[in-house]
């Protein structure tokens, strides 16, 4: 049996000793127990390690406390010198504004000054950057932020003058535009009432002002008569609108007028109503006075005198003017017994809900309402058309087409082009009258065509 070598066991227990010693020397330490320089362990007294930890947390606070200090004083310097930004840019906005208030009107003094604080205001603004960029605070900002907030208080202020002084400027400069404008307005107001004077509300028949009754001739019946269709149609119009407020059949109410009539367009039957308004106002025209006074009217030139003097007479004053003066004249009372005929009763209640009007005129007192001045114009137009013609020697005379005649350039003017567009137009049918929209009239040798309304018949 071989021996045991020494060198071979004493490594193994060494390593073992050094091991239970490092956690014996681990555990003295926790417990308060340390090694002397002998190797001997003794016991730390428990009063000592607290004072130590006392006096490192109290280093440790005061230490917090400082930079709590510190910061708190950096986060207010920081403030100033952002409330400082802030008032250097409300003094830059403010002397822009007052540069640009110094620009109209020209002011070069004040140009400069507000040039002048501008460029200033720009360096500090500059000077505070680089105050910004080095952390070059102001530890005592009090005073600063309250210097700060004053000026831009003061900016603000001026900034405010400055716009009320513009503000006011452009009132100035509106105010003036308003009297300029007013005084054109006035200007053109005195124009349009000589216009009007010379118009006579409608109609351009102050070409008749210097007529005198040798130098008659058919276009002065011309003119008239264009005057009279176009009064006619804007009665028409607002008879039509009045129809459609009241919600009439305004088919069926054309049917009744005139009935069977193929139009070419649904519009189209404006003109029956147009028909209607011209049959009334013009029956009667070839007698004198429309025999308001029966048919014992004297003949002659110097009745003729008098039918040119009428015409004159009316010619140059407002219709309303007219009845306000002579509500019992001649043309009044063909005013009065035209409403009668051409409103029915059953029309004016139902487009006005009563008969006030109807009744007023009945009494020869002529209301100021928008139907009843159309009407009136209408019946002016009419009655000096009236008069004009029997101022000629011979008088002038009237005629209409009969339904179902042939188409006649001589005699007719078509009121729809689109009888002679249609593509339906053969040998077989063609174009023919429907009824007479306006009639036509003969002056001396001179024919004035009545328009008419064409619509497709059979021939036979």
């Amino acid at each position: 049996m071989e021996a045991v070598r020494p060198s071979a066991v004493t490594p193994s227990k060494s390593k073992w000793a050094r091991t239970l010693s490092k956690v014996l020397h681990r555990h003295a330490t926790a417990a308060g127990v340390v090694p002397d320089d002998d190797g001997v362990h003794k016991v730390k007294p428990k009063g000592t390690e607290e004072w130590n930890d006392s006096q490192t947390t109290k280093r440790l606070s005061q230490k917090f406390d400082r930079l709590h200090e510190e910061e708190l004083e950096t986060k207010v310097a920081l403030e100033a010198l952002i409330a400082k930004i802030f008032a250097t840019v409300s003094a830059i906005k403010a002397g822009y504004a007052q540069l640009q208030h110094a620009q109209s009107p020209y002011d070069a003094e004040g140009i400069q000054g507000a040039d002048q604080l501008i460029v200033s205001d720009l360096k500090k603004l500059s000077e505070l950057k680089q105050c910004f960029l080095k952390k070059q605070y102001d530890f005592s900002p009090e005073q600063g932020m309250a210097l700060a907030e004053i000026q831009e208080l003061k900016s603000l202020s001026t900034t405010f003058k400055i716009m009320g002084k513009k503000l006011e400027s452009q009132t100035r400069l509106k105010e003036s535009e308003i009297i300029f404008l007013k005084e054109k307005l006035d200007e053109s107001n005195k124009q349009n009432r000589l216009l009007e004077k010379r118009l006579n509300q409608s109609g351009q028949l102050f070409v008749l002002d210097n007529l005198h009754l040798s130098t008659l001739n058919p276009t002065h019946v011309i003119t008239v008569l264009r005057q009279t269709v176009k009064s006619i149609r804007g009665f028409v119009r607002l008879m039509i609108d009045e129809m459609k407020l009241a919600d009439w059949d305004i088919n069926a109410a054309a049917s009744s007028i005139q009935s069977g009539v193929m139009y070419w367009k649904e519009d189209d039957k404006c003109f029956a109503f147009e028909s209607f308004i011209c049959r009334e106002m013009f029956k009667a025209f070839h007698l004198p006075y429309f025999s308001l006074f029966g048919s014992s009217v004297p003949q002659g030139k110097k009745h003729a005198q008098v039918f040119f003097d009428r015409f004159m007479e009316l010619k140059s004053m407002k219709v309303k003017e007219y009845l306000e003066i002579k509500p019992k004249s001649t043309f009044a009372k063909f005013c009065r017994n035209k409403y009668l005929q051409v409103v029915h009763p059953k029309m004016e209640s139902s487009f006005f809900g009563n008969l006030n009007t109807r009744d007023m005129v009945s009494s020869y007192q002529f209301p100021d309402t928008t139907f009843f001045t159309l009407f009136a114009e209408m019946a002016k137009k009419v009655w000096l058309l009236h008069c004009l013609a029997f101022a000629f020697q011979p008088q002038a005379s009237i005629f209409q087409i009969t339904k179902g005649c042939r188409f006649s350039e001589v005699y007719m003017e078509s009121v729809a082009d689109e009888a002679f567009l249609s593509a339906d137009i053969g040998p077989e049918s063609e174009p023919r009258v429907a009824f007479t929209v306006v009639p036509g009239f003969r002056v001396g040798k001179t024919v004035i065509q009545c328009q008419v309304y064409l619509s497709q018949f059979k021939s036979r």
